[in-house]
């Protein structure tokens, strides 16, 4: 069976995926881009947005992890989209005419709508499903290859609590948000069925990876 993976899914020291106060102007609330600025350095980072440069090493090595073998994607429909996008017909999420995902992405929205055909092969799908429902859609459209849990925190932090994450990467930045929405809330234990590892970058964050216990 395909695996369920999260990769470069970055988290304050205080825990909070995402700040306090999203809109259309800003995705991520008051965290702004602090969260990801580890990520814009890389030289992964400055090839998938056509820029020369970037670094190498431990932080590129691991946020090049977030493409290979991934068939589909699901997020929730916080990533898709800013408070209430569901009210504008022609929202289409974030990233323009070809967005970078490339598959078939699976959108959990309580507020359904017709699918969208993007450019570079990827698809939006609508679903007000659980988890484990999306799952499985999202395995039957990736062919036999991985599933990405792309976020936000609740979608990631659901997942968990259900235990259908196989590997999960996050990166600890070295920031203080103090509000906003936090990953770990309610995952007590978690550690018991997941190998956990982490590696120190000299960039200043923390690699953390869980992987399910068995696999």
């Amino acid at each position: 069976m395909s695996l369920a993976r999260v990769h470069n899914f970055s988290i304050s020291l205080d825990g909070f995926g995402t700040g306090e106060g999203l809109s259309r102007e800003a995705p991520f609330g008051h965290a702004g881009e602090r969260l990801h600025e580890w990520m814009f350095a890389t030289r992964f980072w400055h090839e998938m947005t056509r820029q020369p440069g970037g670094t190498r090493g431990l932080d590129d090595a691991f946020a090049r992890q977030h493409t290979p073998g991934i068939g589909a994607e699901i997020m929730g429909a916080g990533k898709f989209g800013y408070p209430g996008w569901h009210t504008d017909p022609e929202w289409k999420g974030w990233w323009g005419a070809n967005p970078p995902f490339h598959t078939p992405t699976f959108v959990l929205t309580h507020h359904p709508r017709p699918s969208i055909e993007m450019e570079g092969g990827t698809t939006f799908h609508f679903l007000d499903v659980s988890p484990a429902g999306a799952l499985e859609a999202a395995r039957e459209a990736a062919g036999g290859q991985d599933v990405r849990i792309g976020g936000g925190p609740t979608v990631v932090r659901d997942f968990l609590a259900a235990r259908l994450i196989d590997h999960l990467h996050v990166t600890v930045t070295p920031i203080l948000l103090g509000r906003g929405v936090r990953l770990w809330d309610g995952l007590e234990g978690l550690e018991e069925d997941y190998e956990v590892e982490a590696t120190s970058s000299p960039g200043g964050v923390m690699h953390l990876t869980l992987t399910r216990k068995g696999l």
